[in-house]
């Protein structure tokens, strides 16, 4: 293994708190996380990926990406077509050694376990998380009257070395991959070797902010504005601008949008049935940009060169329907299709806000779409970094923010997603809805979750809890088996060491009830003997029962924990 490699890995070690595994095991996660981040910009539990570890179809590392999610049930998929109206599904494979050779036989192994993924019945044995991978596999495709388009694979093979386009070895795999295209379940299959130069670039991209460049050539210079630094209006060629919004692997970059206040509505939206319909028009292209209102690019970094413009950290504030009708329609799109585009370069948080509400007022804006906007979400970024050394979470409200700081554990990140599901679970009594892609628990922001009047300590003590209990399971404190029941578990140690009654989450004495739970948190002796009492409560609820996702995603089973945890003297 080559120095470079090594000491990423090494480095990916520390970022990961991986502990003592040996070279190979964390070569293997290292290599899963580089294939994997090129595809998911949000942060990303690597164990939710890793499937290898005997009774793995000869595969390391595995991913199902819906509607640029990263989901690990079938409930999830259901989830998110309920949201979107539709499934834009990806599947990755990884293979990984720290050999430098590439193996003809392991890559048809891996191709082979591939192929049986994908069976209706598959007759091999699988792991728990690769038969859990399959059950989301076959969710995906019992929808597939909503796919736009066919779902994607993409198959890794990683080693140490450099690939070298051996023509014995391109031949092998190109009628392996034609085998799988034949089977019609897919719109795209794609290979993909990587060798130590590869996953070097893949690394180095996973610790950026988004970096763009384009030709911006028919543009005017926007008078000054206080708090501006540089502005911009006009026209962009279609080619161009989907440069900004598509990823390493050809796939819209969802991140570009978290500032949006509505994801894509489908095309069964009547105007972007309309944009479409102009799209596949070839008379009508040429009218695009007089007949559409256009994207607004809010960049915290913008260099320009002529009439090449570089942005950093940028986000596609309005326009995220525009986008994404562009990016499903670009092999229609012709030279006289230009785009209307706005460029603003700020880093003043304020004016970012306030740009984004003012070009989103031409339809319905509800407060549960900004609720990232408001200045509750700033409270809570700087009140995570109040706490000093092992108590210092980083909340990552927007998409990779901290992935430029340099000595940031990723274990240390809390996104936004994470505290809706973590504050649900504990302090609403909603762990069967955190267990689930939390569409349900959005309902409650603004109200239950993320009210402007609530106190901040709560939310804190909720990451934290989050953040200890998968350093327990990280390190073998508790046993994996119980991950899935992670949301019931946070709900009863805050039932078994804070007691009852809760008070008001807008009341001074929230603080008070917050502040002592974190004091135990910080304690891994005391936070480890309540964390095994919570284990022991949800034992009790399963009534010998197997514990499983599924298990954990019903009322009933909360139902049954919250009656177990009365037994413990913890309700009244």
């Amino acid at each position: 293994m080559d120095r470079i490699t090594k000491a990423n890995m090494e480095a990916f070690r520390a970022e990961q708190s991986l502990g003592d595994l040996t070279e190979a095991d964390v070569f293997e996660l290292f290599a899963t996380f580089c294939a994997v981040s090129d595809s998911v910009d949000e942060e990303f539990d690597i164990n939710d990926v890793h499937v290898g570890g005997g009774d793995d179809l000869g595969i390391d590392g595995a991913a199902v990406i819906v509607n640029g999610v990263l989901v690990t049930s079938p409930e999830e998929v259901q989830d998110l077509l309920d949201v979107n109206g539709y499934i834009d599904a990806r599947f990755i494979f990884v293979q990984a050694k720290t050999s430098s050779t590439f193996s003809g036989s392991l890559m048809m192994t891996l191709f082979d376990g591939v192929d049986e993924f994908f069976e209706n019945e598959p007759e091999l044995p699988m792991n728990d998380t690769v038969q859990n991978l399959h059950k989301v596999m076959q969710k995906v495709y019992d929808n597939s009257i909503k796919f736009r388009p066919k779902p994607t694979v993409t198959i890794h093979y990683i080693t140490t070395g450099q690939w070298e386009n051996d023509d014995y070895l391109v031949k092998k795999i190109d009628k392996r991959v034609t085998a799988l295209r034949k089977t019609g379940l897919f719109s795209a299959v794609k290979f993909v070797p990587m060798g130590a130069d590869e996953l070097h670039e893949s690394y180095q991209r996973s610790k950026n902010s988004a970096v763009g460049e384009f030709q911006f050539a028919s543009r005017t210079v926007l008078p000054e504005i206080e708090g501006v630094s540089e502005s911009y209006l006009g026209v962009v060629p279609a080619t161009e601008f989907l440069k900004l919004i598509e990823d390493q692997s050809g796939n819209i970059r969802k991140s570009l949008f978290y500032d949006n206040v509505r994801d894509f509505q489908d095309f069964q939206n009547p105007v972007n049935a309309d944009i479409r319909k102009t799209l596949q028009d070839s008379k009508s292209q040429g009218r695009f940009a007089v007949l559409n209102n256009g994207v607004t690019i809010v960049a915290r970094g913008l260099q320009t060169v002529g009439n090449k413009f570089i942005m950093t950290d940028y986000q596609v504030v309005n326009g995220c329907q525009t986008s994404h009708v562009l990016f499903y329609e670009r092999d229609q799109i012709g030279p006289s299709v230009y785009v209307p585009l706005k460029v603003i370069a700020t880093e003043d948080e304020d004016v970012i806000n306030s740009v984004i509400t003012a070009t989103n007022r031409q339809t319905q804006v509800t407060p549960e779409n900004i609720y990232a906007l408001g200045s509750f979400q700033k409270k809570l970024e700087s009140f995570f970094a109040s706490y000093p050394g092992k108590k210092r979470l980083y909340y990552e409200r927007r998409s990779k923010q901290y992935n430029a700081v340099p000595g940031i554990k990723k274990v240390q990140i809390i996104t936004v997603s994470q505290l809706i599901r973590a504050f649900g679970a504990m302090f609403t009594d909603s762990p069967h809805r955190a267990s689930r892609y939390y569409q349900d628990l959005q309902a409650q922001v603004g109200k239950g979750i993320f009210n402007e009047d609530h106190k901040l300590e709560p939310y804190y003590v909720a990451a934290y809890a989050y953040y200890k209990l998968e350093f327990f399971f990280r390190n073998g404190n508790l046993s994996s088996y119980y991950k899935p029941s992670r949301f019931h578990l946070l709900m009863a140690f805050r039932y078994l060491a804070g007691g009852t009654p809760m008070p008001s989450l807008t009341a001074n004495k929230a603080e008070t009830y917050a502040n002592r739970l974190s004091e135990i948190l910080w304690n891994d002796t005391k936070a480890l003997g309540f964390f095994q009492q919570a284990i022991a409560v949800v034992d009790a609820a399963l009534k010998e029962q197997p514990l499983n996702r599924d298990t954990v995603k019903v009322q009933t089973f909360t139902t049954t924990v919250k009656k177990e945890l009365g037994m413990f003297g913890s309700l009244p």
